[in-house]
């Protein structure tokens, strides 16, 4: 009974959506729902949030202030009150799920909001989870919550796993035109799952269990994360002979079958590639197993912010100069190129290691313009503005992250030395040294 009257709910949009979690895969998520007709209640433990988006204003630069104001007139309505929880239908949790300082799975963001909301739960209701997790979280860690509260999952309320798959900063796609993959605890729970998302993406795609969708988005980035380490270690071999890597993919890039273009970088950022093979190393060592393929991609793209200070090292040694007293400059300090998004930057890292060896740091970031509140980093900086004056002024400028609001020719044409990470430079200039 409960199921046939949460299906017609959300089939006809008259359901309440709830979204837990207002960052950059809740706040696009809540904004679709809105779009399409729904009522939208959203959740942040961040009253700061709250308060930026009743005003109609934004604190993600790709998500803008106009598509909030058009939501919040549109009635959706953001709160600190996880009380509100028992006024929606549905309660979608896009909570951080980061590493500790063992690089193991932290899942208390996502056990703490559960057990916040669980006196909030009634009959009637589906919890979906978009947290990227381990294998086996949903059944293990939420379904016995919710049964200990007394709610029987698949008759009382459903419960789903559907992973995020946000790219921040990718115009070629949107929340509704990426795919979305759900798994249910009961058939009935798949059924409900499917419903929810059915109205707002335009391809739901099942799958048989809330396990296989949590190593699906494992799958998906670990694939990633393994490539990546591959042309790490071959940018190294490339570099030791005196070739391009970055000519070199290019090349093969060419080829129309059989080859997927990735690219090395100064190490990765995000949330997704850098953590979440962690989660189903660790995992996996439940079953006796030592995940060596994951772990050895994972060691080589860690090491990847010491082999450009070495690089830098190398490149101001050259000129007769040492690290120690040296001005350096930044460029880019977000994880990828054109957003604001600094989760797990492997700039800040090269920030942190350049400046403990007793360089002079600046940054230059025009999404990024005052440095923020970070659990492992603090630096007091604000964005540099490029002149030919300010690149003048520095003796090396680290360019890793390749926005395309930079002025590269004036870059070069005034900077004494570059440290390009990006491949952004293409042939041999005199005053750029490839990383």
């Amino acid at each position: 009974m409960h199921k046939d009257t949460l299906l017609k709910r959300l089939n006809d949009k008259t359901a309440v959506i709830g979204i837990v979690g207002l960052g950059y895969v809740g706040l696009p998520l809540s904004l679709r729902y809105s779009e399409v007709g729904y009522k939208v209640v959203g959740f942040d433990i961040d009253q700061s949030k709250v308060d930026i988006l009743k005003q109609g204003q934004t604190y993600i630069e790709h998500i803008g202030s106009e598509g909030i104001a058009r939501a919040i007139k549109d009635g959706f309505e953001p709160t600190a009150d996880l009380s509100r929880a028992r006024d929606v239908d549905a309660l979608i949790l896009c909570v951080p799920t980061p590493l500790n300082k063992y690089r193991e799975p932290d899942l208390s963001f996502v056990l703490n909001t559960v057990d916040a909301l669980l006196p909030h739960l009634r009959t009637g209701q589906v919890m979906s989870l978009e947290s990227t997790t381990y294998p086996g979280t949903t059944e293990e860690e939420l379904r016995p919550r919710i049964e200990k509260a007394g709610l029987t999952v698949g008759e009382d309320v459903f419960l789903v796993f559907s992973p995020e798959r946000e790219d921040p900063g990718n115009a070629k796609f949107t929340t509704h035109t990426i795919p979305k993959v759900c798994g249910g605890s009961t058939p009935s729970c798949l059924e409900v799952g499917l419903a929810l998302y059915g109205q707002v993406i335009n391809t739901v795609v099942p799958v048989s269990s809330t396990q296989a969708a949590e190593l699906t988005k494992l799958l998906e980035n670990i694939h990633r994360a393994v490539n990546i380490g591959l042309v790490n270690e071959m940018k190294i071999i490339a570099d030791r002979m005196g070739i391009d890597i970055h000519e070199v993919i290019r090349a093969a890039a060419t080829k129309p079958f059989g080859f997927v273009p990735y690219y090395p970088g100064p190490g990765l950022g995000g949330h997704c590639i850098p953590i979440d093979p962690f989660y189903l190393t660790w995992k996996a060592r439940e079953y006796g197993l030592h995940t060596r393929f994951i772990e050895l991609a994972g060691e080589i793209n860690s090491t990847m912010p010491e082999w450009v200070v070495e690089k830098i090292a190398d490149a101001l040694n050259e000129r007769e100069k040492p690290i120690r007293g040296s001005k350096i400059l930044v460029l880019g300090i977000a994880y990828k190129k054109n957003v604001d998004d600094m989760r797990e930057s492997p700039s800040v890292e090269l920030m942190s290691i350049l400046q403990a060896k007793g360089a002079e740091i600046a940054y230059s970031d025009p999404h990024v313009p005052s440095f923020p509140k970070m659990r492992r980093y603090s630096f007091d900086l604000e964005s540099v503005e490029l002149t030919p004056e300010t690149l003048a002024g520095y003796d090396l400028v680290l360019l890793a992250t390749d926005h395309d609001r930079f002025d590269y020719d004036t870059i070069e044409k005034h900077a004494k030395l570059i440290v390009d990470t990006r491949g952004h430079y293409l042939g041999v200039r005199s005053n750029v040294v490839k990383a």
